[in-house]
C-alpha cells in the first residue's frame, strides 16, 4: 500500500498500515432540578483517531533524518490530506502523534519502524 499526504509521497510503500477509528460522538449530561434522571444533550461528531504505521528505509542516517523532518513538518496544527494507493481519501487530518518506534540497521542501509496518529476534525 502507499499514502501520500497533501500530495507529498513522503512515506515507502513497505508495511504501510492505514487504520480508521470510529466516528465519536459528544454530550453533555446535567441534573435537573425536578428530573429524575439527567439531561442530555447530543452535541454530534466529534471527529476520530486515524492511525497509520509503516517503515522508512534508507542508505545514510542523513536521509533517515530528512525523511523524519520532512514528515515532522505536518506537525504544525493544520489540517492535511491524506490519500492510500486505493484511491481512500481522508481529508481534515490534524497530525498529533509522529514517533519512531524502533531503529535498526537492514540491508545496505537503515530502517526505521514509525506510527503516526492524526485527528480526523470533520468526518
Amino acid at each position: 500500500m502507499s499514502a501520500s499526504l497533501d500530495g507529498q509521497e513522503l512515506f515507502d510503500k513497505h508495511q504501510l498500515e492505514i487504520e480508521a477509528g470510529s466516528i465519536s460522538r459528544n454530550s453533555v449530561e446535567r441534573t435537573v432540578s425536578g428530573l429524575d434522571g439527567v439531561l442530555s444533550i447530543d452535541l454530534g461528531k466529534h471527529g476520530r483517531k486515524i492511525k497509520q504505521k509503516g517503515l522508512l528505509r534508507a542508505k545514510s542516517q542523513l536521509q533517515i533524518d530528512g525523511k523524519i523532518g520532512a514528515i515532522s513538518q505536518y506537525m504544525d496544527g493544520d489540517t492535511h490530506t491524506l490519500v492510500t494507493g486505493s484511491g481512500e481519501q481522508f481529508d481534515n487530518l490534524r497530525m498529533d502523534i509522529f514517533k519512531v518506534t524502533e531503529k535498526r540497521v537492514s540491508g545496505d542501509g537503515l530502517a526505521i519502524d514509525y506510527e503516526i496518529v492524526y485527528t480526523q476534525l470533520n468526518v
